[in-house]
């Protein structure tokens, strides 16, 4: 079974994650400003073509409090399913933006709902222009 940058646990390894899956332009503007930001790191991040999503690996039990308007979250603690941690991307028709290894193992729920709004908004202002 594989979902949004997921796999079970036969091509992973034993990190359980949550998955927080948002439209690719907002993400990506959340993670340039993650990545600006003092101290704040950003975990893995995949992004899924067929979907034009971009899915931010978070700590397992977020999907639980998760309410974000104009996402979603992907709870898989206790189903079997694990983040995939190969250089490849986790699913055929998905990339790596932010390899497994080069930051923390997940970003922080509160920064990156922080970092979510903080991209709706430039979204709507630069909207807003045209």
């Amino acid at each position: 079974m594989q979902t949004s940058g997921i796999s079970d646990a036969e091509g992973g390894c034993d990190t359980v994650c949550d998955v927080v899956t948002v439209p690719t332009r907002q993400g990506l503007e959340a993670v340039d400003i993650l990545r600006r930001g003092a101290g704040e790191s950003v975990g893995p991040v995949v992004h899924v073509d067929c979907c034009d999503t971009l899915g931010f690996v978070v700590p397992p039990g977020t999907a639980a409090a998760w309410d974000l308007p104009g996402s979603s979250c992907m709870h898989t603690h206790g189903r079997g399913l694990r983040l995939t941690f190969a250089p490849h991307p986790p699913t055929e028709d998905s990339d790596w933006l932010l390899p497994p290894g080069q930051g923390d193992p997940a970003t922080d729920p509160a920064v990156l709902r922080a970092a979510l709004g903080e991209a709706a908004r430039l979204i709507e202002a630069a909207d807003s222009r045209c």
